[in-house]
């Protein structure tokens, strides 16, 4: 408990999730939790259920595709709650069927770059403008085993590599400041995104070069709650001597 006392918390992608499990466990370890996502009902539900367990949450519809929503999310957690300490950038989209490079729509590339990559680099750009001053803050972005190894449809992986490359980018930019930024990879992951792809669209090429280069036989995925112990640890001054850090979570599943 209270490993988190007094820390200002954003969350992008709150609404469920793995969003949903760090908003939870944050807001019980003390945080004051700003959760933001585009789906408002499903958003609210999980800021009412944090306070009913006796958590201080804000929720903040936030399409982070888009600059403004990014600056206005960050503005209304200052203005809320007076400062922000912590960003997890969870939002994400997957691409449709595992799609190789030789396979890919456009149509794929421009959403899933738009929401993982632009998004991700918004909300970093946001919340440094009230870190970079107060010289203090922990960013950690959620990307995935596919970006650290190429397993996954060509859009995603590009996507979920960029935000290792930029992590180590802010990481880099800001050691100097008092700001750390650590990126999760999470291997397979049992959410109800990954829950509602459509199998029948699968890109059994790019699934079988998968399958050759990893072996998922007898290791469990990861839950929600599994990653969100991880982005606790990294939230927390635990952390404090760690950034420009890349973690895959998988259970030794692509060792």
């Amino acid at each position: 408990m209270n490993r988190l006392a007094e820390k200002v918390v954003v969350i992008t992608g709150g609404n469920s999730g793995v969003g949903e499990a760090a908003a939870k466990l944050f807001a019980h370890e003390g945080a004051k939790v700003v959760i933001s996502a585009r789906r408002v009902e499903a958003l609210e539900k999980v800021a009412e259920e944090i306070k009913a367990a006796g958590g201080e949450v804000l929720a903040v519809r936030a399409d982070i595709s888009k600059v403004e929503d990014c600056e206005n999310l960050m503005a209304a957690a200052v203005k809320t709650f007076g400062k922000l300490d912590v960003l997890v950038n969870n939002a994400g989209v997957l691409d449709s069927g595992l799609k190789a490079i030789n396979h890919f729509s456009d149509e794929d590339l421009d959403k899933v770059i738009d929401i993982n990559q632009k998004g991700t680099m918004y909300a970093i750009r946001a919340a440094l403008k009230y870190m970079l001053p107060q010289k203090s803050g922990s960013i950690v972005n959620v990307a995935s085993v596919a970006g650290y190894n190429g397993g996954g449809g060509a859009a995603y992986v590009s996507s979920k590599a960029a935000i290792i490359g930029v992590t180590k980018h802010t990481a880099m930019r800001t050691a100097t400041s008092g700001i750390r930024c650590n990126v999760i990879c999470p291997g397979s992951i049992l959410t109800p995104m990954t829950a509602g792809m459509d199998h029948t669209n699968m890109d059994m090429e790019m699934f079988g070069a998968m399958a050759a280069h990893s072996d998922i036989r007898g290791v469990k995925p990861c839950t929600a709650e599994d990653v969100a112990n991880v982005l606790l640890f990294f939230a927390t001054d635990e952390s404090k001597p760690l950034t420009g850090q890349t973690i895959v979570c998988d259970y030794g599943s692509n060792l």
